[in-house]
């Protein structure tokens, strides 16, 4: 089983995919940049990098596979934990381990896993479609000099002639001028005498309204009774869940969620899923957005094994 093509397709939707065992793949936003050299401009994309330290099982990559393959959890987990045994034997050997769009890896004098990216493929779907693409410099130092020796050659000259014939203008502009200063001056006196004419009908009208109300005397011999409105409220939406752990025993997961309460967390508990595991969260939200940026501050503070479960 290729289980790099299960890896490479859930790089597509989530920043941590962990192969119990071995490591994870993280994914993390690169923004749009410019090479100042090669005049190269570069879409966004996420920037693939590898972490031997994260091992556990999460579930991630086993359930995908389970549900890809048809096959059982623990089956799917068996494959997995053979695909990467065969992964270490290679990397002992000192052989260089491809995986097909994610990268190489290899061992170094150390013993350590290096990991270098060598993929074609950009996993962030916001730039689908994006290509790098070569501008040419703008050179505005030659252009500038240019523009400096053609107005050398071609200098600008009036002639008397020439400006005789347009001195009619001066006094046309004059009496635009004026004629649009009186003009302005007379729509101030039309719209202030307007108003104040408006003012004096309003003041009568309300003066009317105030006889008619204080001489009126209502009474209501039989109230309507009142009319209580049930007003459902709206349940808000959250699909974004940050994903602590997921146990097989629902008392198991509900000892989690009371540890990360009183960490100050305001975690969730959700359904049992078809696996027979309980997932708990360290809290749901609205959008995407957000629950990036809270999963890497829970990264930098707390667990790097953290992870993003979106619910369909």
């Amino acid at each position: 089983m290729m289980i790099e093509k299960y890896i490479s397709a859930l790089l597509y939707r989530y920043q941590c995919v962990t192969i119990p065992g071995f490591g994870a793949f993280l994914a993390e936003t690169q923004p749009a940049r410019l090479d100042a050299e090669t005049h190269t401009f570069y879409p966004p994309k996420k920037l693939i990098s590898f972490n031997a330290n994260l091992k556990n099982n999460d579930g991630l990559l086993a359930n995908h596979i389970a549900l890809q393959e048809k096959i059982s959890f623990d089956e799917a987990t068996a494959a997995i934990n053979k695909k990467t045994a065969l992964w270490q034997a290679e990397l002992k050997n000192g052989t260089f381990l491809l995986l097909k769009n994610i990268g190489q890896l290899s061992r170094n004098a150390e013993g350590n896993i290096v990991f270098v990216p060598e993929t074609p493929v950009n996993y962030l779907t916001d730039a689908f479609g994006l290509a790098s693409f070569v501008s040419p410099a703008v050179k505005r130092e030659e252009l500038k000099a240019v523009a400096e020796a053609i107005e050398e050659k071609a200098p600008v000259v009036f002639t008397p002639e020439r400006k005789r014939n347009y001195s009619y203008l001066k006094y046309a502009a004059i009496f635009v001028v004026a004629l649009t200063a009186g003009a302005a001056g007379f729509k101030v006196y039309h719209d202030n005498e307007v108003a104040r004419q408006t003012l004096l009908v309003e003041k009568a009208v309300q003066e009317k309204v105030q006889n008619r109300i204080q001489q009126a005397t209502f009474f209501i011999d039989n109230p309507i009774p009142a009319v209580k409105l049930t007003v459902k409220e709206e349940t808000k939406i959250l699909p974004y869940h940050i994903i602590a752990g997921a146990f097989r025993s629902e008392e198991n997961a509900g000892k989690a969620a009371a540890k990360l309460k009183a960490k100050g967390f305001t975690p969730e508990r959700l359904e049992k899923n078809k696996y027979g595991l309980y997932p708990v969260s360290y809290g749901s939200y609205a959008t995407y957005a957000e629950a990036q940026d809270t999963m890497r501050k829970i990264h930098r503070t707390y667990d790097r094994e953290a992870w993003i479960f979106i619910k369909e």
